[in-house]
């Protein structure tokens, strides 16, 4: 798909990811780029969908949009998780086919695995459990746009794709401790501990967990390599097939922020799943991706860019 030639809407092109993936059509040649924004459009009103597509008059949708948010927001906020994710991703999709949309991305998460999924995590182990209930709701939405993608390419032919990236990370990303996943929020909260000379930084849970993550310059060049490339009903793991342990990631961001004190374990802090890996061969097989940015390297870049941003 020769993306230079086709109207592209982007829901969620101005968040964190959004922005990357903008850049990543642009440097395609695609130059007709709908972003709705928040305040005109609310994607979870079926009023406010119907009028995006009648003003876009898109060929391809790449749905971004989405409520995210670390283990506090998902616990606090699950009916809020479900809710949005769920009734935004039906709407579009539905909307979507109305509207002859020619390919439609669906950006999943990992979330969707179930919680003691072996390793490393295959597209075909998604319903052998339940996911972890930290973040449950928030993964099964996902999920259920899964199943509807692949429904109505059954039933209509529609042409839409399911992606899995793993957690995400990089310059730009979101900082807020109470909506943050788990980089930026060690990132920052080890940034005030120097800056306020701190005598101790308490992390959740025991360290033992493990995490993936995915720099989002190279989740960006996956998604638009997709958008180009791919057209099964198959979801796709987006990740580097590195498995880092929480413990680990905590003591490299501790080094890079220059912090000399205490790390204290708090386990009476759920872990959340308690492994997470991929199995990245689906993502090279169908459309050519790999992942090219080191973790300790985008780590620091991500670093770097948050103190910058400070001064």
């Amino acid at each position: 798909m020769d993306l230079k030639k086709k109207r592209v809407i982007v829901t969620g092109g101005a968040g964190f990811l959004g922005t990357f993936v903008i850049k990543k059509l642009e440097e395609r040649g695609c130059t007709e780029i709908f972003v709705p924004k928040m305040e005109e459009y609310d994607l979870r009103e079926l009023d406010a969908v119907k009028r995006m597509y009648a003003t876009a008059r898109a060929d391809i949708v790449i749905h971004l949009a989405a409520t995210v948010g670390g283990i506090g927001a998902n616990l606090g906020r699950p009916g809020n998780f479900f809710y949005d994710n769920l009734i935004m991703g039906v709407s579009l999709i539905e909307q979507a086919r109305v509207n002859g949309i020619k390919k439609f991305v669906i950006i999943g998460t990992t979330c969707a695995y179930p919680k003691d999924t072996p390793v490393p995590f295959k597209e075909d182990d998604l319903w052998n459990g339940y996911p972890d209930p930290t973040n449950a709701p928030y993964g099964l939405a996902k999920k259920m746009l899964m199943v509807q993608s692949q429904a109505y390419r059954q039933q209509y032919g529609f042409n839409s794709i399911f992606l899995l990236p793993v957690n995400l990370y990089g310059p730009g990303d979101n900082f807020d401790p109470k909506t943050s996943h788990v980089v930026p929020a060690l990132i920052k909260k080890f940034h005030d501990a120097k800056t306020q000379n701190l005598p101790e930084v308490v992390v959740w849970g025991t360290g033992k967990a493990t995490r993936e993550f995915l720099y989002i310059d190279d989740c960006a060049e996956g998604l638009v390599a997709a958008t180009e490339s791919y057209d099964k009903s198959d979801p796709v793991n987006l990740g580097t097939g590195v498995e880092t342990p929480v413990r680990d990631l905590v003591e490299m961001i501790s080094g890079h922020v220059g912090y000399k004190g205490r790390i204290v374990w708090d386990a009476s802090k759920p872990d959340g799943t308690p492994r997470r890996c991929l199995d990245v061969t689906r993502a090279e097989k169908e459309f050519g991706f790999k992942a090219k940015t080191r973790f300790d390297e985008g780590l620091k870049k991500t670093i770097d860019w948050y103190e910058a941003s400070l001064r």
